[in-house]
C-alpha cells in the first residue's frame, strides 16, 4: 500500500488495536472504545478511497500460504460496511458497557472482533483468509459467554459453534482446492472440480450467512449477545460470508452453469419467506430481528443468484444491475439492522425485558430512541424513500427481467423468486407495523415502561448516525449503484445519476419521491393543526382503558397463523383450574409456533448423531484383543475390495 490510503488503513488498524489494549488495562473502557470507533472510521475511509478510485492497494490475491494483505474495490466496499456499523457500535458500547471486569473484557472482545472483520476482507492468501474466518467465528462466542453464563447462553453458543464449524469445513475444502489449483492467483477454475468447489462454498458460506436451511444457529446466537455485538454479527459478520461467496462464485470460478445461480435463488426465496414468517411469530424483539436477518440475507442471495443466471444467458447489463442490487442491499441491511439492534439494546437498558407484550408507550418517553428505531423499522420494511426500498426495488426489477427470458426453466425460477420477494415485502410491513404498535405506541404495559427515560448521549448519537445513513442511501442511491455495477465481472457502466435508472424500465426518481413525501406530510400536518382536536378516552367496551386490554403479539398475527396453520403447526395448551364447588378459579393458556427446521431436520439429525456416538462408545472397550479383531476385520475388508478391483 502506498500514500494516504495506506496511512489511513494502517492508522485505523493501529487505533483499534491500541483501543482494545486500553480498554482492557484501564479502569473504564470508554477511552478504548472511542479509539476503536475512530480507528474503524479511518479504515472505512481507506475503503471509500479504494472503492471510488477503482485502484487496488497492497498485495493481490495469491495461492501460496505466505501472509499478505491488500484491498481492491470489492473488499473496499465491504470495509465500508464494517466501518458503517463498527464505528457506531463501538461508540454505543461507551455508554452501554459497565466499568467492571466484564465490561472491560467485552470492550477487548469488540476490538478483537473489529480486527478480525477487517483482516478477513483484506486477507490476500488462503492461510490468512481462513485464520481470520475462524477468528471471526470464535470472538462473538467468547463475547456471549462473557456477558452471560446461564445454561441458555452456553447451549446457544454450542449450537452456534457446532453448525458454523461444520459449515466452515466446507469453506476450508473449497478454499484449499482453489489454492491448490492456483485459482486465487488469477486463473479461474473450471471443469468438474469447479462444481465441487461451488457446492462446498454454497454450503460453507451460506451457513455463516444464515441462509435457510443452514440458519438454525442464527436466531439462537444473535439474541444472546450484547446489543453492539449483535449489531456487528447481524450487520457485518453475515455479510462477510456473502463477501466470501462473491469471491468464489464471481472471481475464482469459471462460469459453472446456471444451476449455481438457480440454487442460490432457491435458497434466497426460502430464506426470504421463511425468515419473515418466523419473525412474525416471535414475541421477543431481538429474536424477531434475528429472523429478519435471515430474510434480508435471502434478498441478497436472490440478487446474486439472478446475477449469475443473467450472466450465463449473456445479459451482462442486467447481470451487473442484479449484482449491484445485491451489494446495495447488503449495505442497506447493515445500516438498518445495526440501527435496530442498537435500538433494542437501548430499550432493554431502559425497561429490562424485550418481550413485545410487556412494552408499549416508549416513543413518548424516549423520543430520540423511538424515532430512530421507527426509521429503522420503516427501512427494513421497504417503505420509500428509505434505503431498504431502493435496493429491494432494484432486486425486483432484475427478477422481473428473468421472468421474461425465453429459457423456460430460467423464466420459471425468476417468476417464483419474484413472487417470493413480493410476498416477503408485504409480510415485512405487516411485521413491523406490529413491532412499532406494540413497542413504541399505546399504553405502557409495565411500570418500567411508564418510567423509562431517554438513552445516554453516545447511544443516541450512534442511532442517529445509522438512521441518517438509511435516509441518505434511500434518497441518493444512484451514484453508489453505478459504482457497484462496475464491480461485476462484466464491468458494466450504468452512469451516476442521483435516481435509480434501469435500462428498458424507466427510472425510480428517489430524490423527487422523497421531496414529494416530505411536502405531503408537511401539508397534512399543517391541515391537522388548523383544526382543534378534542381528546377523548379510548372506547374499551365500557371498561376503563388498561394495558391488559391492549393487543398482544399473538393476537396481531393470529389471522395469518390460522391461514398457515397447516404449515406452521402451532401448539396450544389450555389449563382450567376448577375449585371443589365447581367455580373456575384460574385459566392458563400457552401457545407457540415451533421451528419446523429444528423439529423435522436438526432434531432427527442430532438424535441420530447421539445414537451413533453411543454405539461408537461401546466399541471403545479398552480390550487389546477387541482392537486386534477390528484391525484384522478392516484388513480383510480392504483385501476383499482390492481383490474385486474397487481399490485399483
Amino acid at each position: 500500500m502506498t500514500g494516504a490510503p495506506q496511512a489511513l488503513a494502517i492508522a485505523g488498524v493501529l487505533a483499534i488495536f491500541l483501543g482494545a489494549i486500553n480498554a482492557g488495562s484501564s479502569r473504564s473502557p470508554r477511552t478504548g472504545l472511542a479509539l476503536q470507533s475512530t480507528g474503524v472510521l479511518f479504515a472505512g475511509a481507506a475503503g471509500v478511497w479504494v472503492l471510488a478510485s477503482g485502484h487496488a492497494l497492497g498485495a493481490a490475491f495469491r495461492s501460496d500460504i505466505h501472509p499478505a494483505f491488500g484491498l481492491d474495490p470489492l473488499s473496499g466496499f465491504f470495509l465500508v460496511i464494517i466501518a458503517a456499523v463498527g464505528a457506531p457500535a463501538a461508540w454505543f458500547a461507551r455508554d452501554s458497557l459497565r466499568a467492571d471486569g466484564s465490561g472491560r473484557a467485552l470492550a477487548v472482545a469488540t476490538g478483537t472482533f473489529l480486527l478480525a472483520l477487517i483482516g478477513f476482507v483484506s486477507a490476500r492468501d488462503v492461510s490468512t483468509f481462513l485464520e481470520f474466518w475462524e477468528l471471526m467465528t470464535l470472538v462473538p462466542a467468547g463475547a456471549i459467554l462473557i456477558a452471560r453464563q446461564d445454561t441458555e447462553a452456553r447451549h446457544g453458543v454450542f449450537v452456534y459453534l457446532a453448525i458454523t464449524h461444520i459449515g466452515g469445513a466446507c469453506v476450508w475444502a473449497s478454499m484449499l482446492a482453489l489454492a491448490w489449483h492456483g485459482a486465487l492467483g488469477g486463473h479461474s477454475l473450471g471443469g468438474g472440480l469447479a462444481a465441487f468447489v461451488a457446492c462446498a462454498s454454497l454450503v460453507g458460506f451460506s451457513t455463516k450467512a444464515g441462509l435457510m436451511p443452514l440458519h438454525s444457529w442464527l436466531p439462537r446466537a444473535h439474541p444472546l449477545a450484547p446489543a453492539h455485538i449483535s449489531a456487528l454479527m447481524s450487520g457485518v459478520m453475515i455479510k462477510l460470508a456473502i463477501y466470501g461467496l462473491v469471491r468464489v462464485l464471481f472471481d475464482w470460478l469459471a462460469a459453472p452453469g446456471p444451476w449455481v445461480g438457480i440454487t442460490l435463488m432457491a435458497l434466497g426465496s426460502l430464506s426470504c419467506l421463511g425468515g419473515v414468517l418466523y419473525a412474525l411469530m416471535q414475541h421477543e424483539l431481538k429474536r424477531l430481528l434475528a429472523f429478519h436477518s435471515i430474510e434480508n440475507v435471502g434478498i441478497v442471495a436472490l440478487g446474486l443468484g439472478a446475477s449469475l443466471v443473467l450472466r450465463d444467458i449473456g445479459a451482462d447489463t442486467w447481470s451487473a444491475i442484479a449484482f449491484a442490487a445485491a451489494l446495495l442491499h447488503a449495505l442497506n441491511h447493515a445500516l438498518f439492522k445495526g440501527l435496530l439492534f442498537l435500538g433494542a439494546g437501548a430499550l432493554a437498558q431502559a425497561v429490562g425485558s424485550l418481550e413485545l407484550d410487556r412494552m408499549g408507550g416508549l416513543l413518548r418517553r424516549m423520543p430520540w430512541t423511538g424515532t430512530t428505531f421507527a426509521l429503522g423499522a420503516m427501512a427494513i420494511a421497504g417503505l420509500p424513500p428509505l434505503n431498504g426500498f431502493a435496493s429491494e426495488w432494484l432486486t425486483l426489477q432484475s427478477l422481473l427481467h428473468l421472468g421474461g427470458v425465453t429459457h423456460l426453466g430460467v423464466a420459471f425460477a425468476g417468476t417464483i423468486a419474484t413472487a417470493a420477494l413480493a410476498g416477503t415485502a408485504a409480510l415485512a410491513v405487516y411485521c413491523f407495523v406490529k413491532v412499532i404498535g406494540l413497542v413504541l405506541l399505546g399504553l405502557p404495559r409495565r411500570p418500567e415502561c411508564a418510567q423509562a427515560s431517554e438513552a445516554p448521549g453516545a447511544i443516541r448519537a450512534s442511532m442517529v448516525f445509522l438512521a441518517a445513513g438509511c435516509v441518505l442511501l434511500g434518497v441518493l442511491p444512484g451514484p453508489l449503484v453505478g459504482r457497484l455495477a462496475a464491480l461485476s465481472p462484466g464491468s458494466v457502466s450504468l452512469g451516476g445519476s442521483t435516481s435509480l435508472e434501469v435500462p428498458g424500465t424507466g427510472s425510480l426518481p428517489t430524490l423527487a419521491l422523497a421531496l414529494a413525501l416530505v411536502a405531503l406530510v408537511a401539508a397534512l400536518a399543517r391541515l391537522a393543526h388548523a383544526h382543534r382536536i378534542a381528546a377523548a378516552p379510548t372506547w374499551t367496551c365500557g371498561q376503563p382503558p388498561a394495558a391488559a386490554l391492549a393487543w398482544t403479539s399473538a393476537g396481531f398475527t393470529k389471522p395469518l397463523r390460522l391461514v398457515l396453520e397447516g404449515f406452521l403447526r402451532p401448539r396450544r395448551e389450555a389449563q382450567i383450574i376448577v375449585s371443589s364447588t365447581g367455580i373456575v378459579e384460574a385459566v392458563a393458556y400457552s401457545a407457540e409456533v415451533p421451528h419446523l427446521f429444528d423439529t423435522l431436520l436438526y432434531g432427527p439429525v442430532s438424535r441420530g448423531a447421539l445414537r451413533g456416538a453411543r454405539v461408537a462408545r461401546r466399541l471403545q472397550s479398552g480390550s487389546l484383543r477387541a482392537y486386534l479383531i477390528y484391525l484384522l476385520a478392516l484388513l480383510g475388508a480392504l483385501l476383499a475390495l482390492a481383490r474385486i478391483g474397487v481399490l485399483g
